[in-house]
């Protein structure tokens, strides 16, 4: 769907500067390389000489749609012209049964006994490997979901807390007990953080726990109390405060296309900028507001303001539809955006459904 923003910019165009301009923004998606007059004047469907053809991408570099890479150079699209061109002028297309299908294998191979991180990781790469850039995935853990809890005596005083999370990932804990404790206590703990918990995020579990703070004296005793407290404590230790998982695959694809000594420099400065994760974590955090996929062009983030890259990304959800994650594709600004629209759409759909 186009913006307002684009749709009056595209209307700003006749038909003639619009032919004009989308054929120079497909040849700079697939080339890379700037298209001169003489060149568009051969392709065109209409019949219109060099120099027309030059007065109209004079028009357009006025609204500052294109741009002359050098003297006597043909034209390259802006990074707003880009932006107009994704918002209003990119025709997307479905995915064949055949690329369904070639997605759904390398992302399910594994079947039903593959972890959560497998199908994550498994998704980074398939997405690296067909777009010829690199995979990013976020997985969020501060929504991590408690499934089962339980206590397990190793010595007197020292017990493990096994945490097992709805999405399959299991936690260890040690924890020390207090004098007196009785496998009794363990039990009853386990049950008590079982019940009131189960399904909770542990954002959920510590309000649950506060509002019922008046309930757990009076229905437990004070050493059975303290292991309910023990048992939220490690949760915390091992989701709460363990940050969002970032996995990137296929980094080296992006010095495939290298042709210069800038291009160089640029896919340097972007290395740097994934190996520092905070700001990207923060970028794919933003796409989690949104619905569907989004398009983050150049300098449009502050992520990759240097770099000259761009960011194809879509939330991922569980089968509540709460949004846990969010998948995508980092490139050059060239990307093919209407064949990597609908894989990176179609992977985070399938990602939601293999996680549950």
């Amino acid at each position: 769907m186009a913006s307002d923003t684009a749709t009056s910019a595209l209307s700003a165009l006749d038909q003639r500067s619009r032919e004009i301009f989308k054929r120079i923004v497909d040849s700079y998606l697939e080339t890379g390389e700037p298209l001169g007059s003489r060149n568009l004047a051969r392709i065109l469907p209409m019949a219109l000489s060099p120099a027309s053809v030059r007065n109209v991408m004079a028009d357009l570099e006025g609204l500052g749609l294109i741009y002359a890479p050098h003297t006597s150079a043909g034209r390259l699209p802006t990074q707003s012209g880009l932006r107009l061109f994704v918002d209003a002028m990119l025709e997307v297309g479905d995915l064949t049964s055949d690329e369904r299908r070639d997605i759904e294998s390398q992302v399910a191979g594994g079947g039903a006994g593959r972890t959560v991180d497998g199908v994550l990781s498994e998704a980074g790469r398939m997405l690296s490997g067909l777009s010829r850039g690199a995979g990013v995935v976020l997985a969020s853990k501060s929504d991590q979901r408690l499934k089962h809890i339980e206590f397990v005596r190793l010595e007197p005083t020292k017990a493990l807390v096994v945490l097992v999370g709805e999405d399959g990932s299991v936690e260890n804990r040690l924890i020390d007990l207090d004098p007196g404790t009785t496998p009794s206590s363990l039990v009853e703990a386990s049950n008590y953080l079982n019940t009131h918990l189960r399904g909770r995020s542990l954002p959920e579990a510590r309000a649950e726990l506060n509002q019922r703070q008046e309930q757990v004296r009076a229905e437990l005793d004070q050493l059975t109390a303290r292991l309910v407290d023990a048992g939220l404590a490690s949760w915390v230790e091992a989701t709460g405060l363990r940050p969002d998982t970032l996995i990137v695959r296929g980094q080296a694809n992006l010095l495939e296309d290298v042709r210069a000594a800038e291009d160089l420099e640029r896919i340097r400065l972007l290395f740097d900028d994934i190996e520092t994760q905070r700001e990207l974590v923060h970028l794919l955090g933003s796409a989690e507001a949104g619905d569907g996929v989004r398009i983050f062009i150049g300098s449009e983030n502050k992520l990759f303001s240097l770099s000259g890259s761009s960011l194809v990304v879509s939330p991922y959800r569980d089968s509540e539809s709460r949004v846990v994650g969010v998948l995508g594709v980092i490139g050059p600004t060239r990307l093919n955006y209407a064949r990597i629209v609908p894989m990176v759409d179609y992977t985070a759909k399938l990602v939601g459904r293999l996680i549950g």
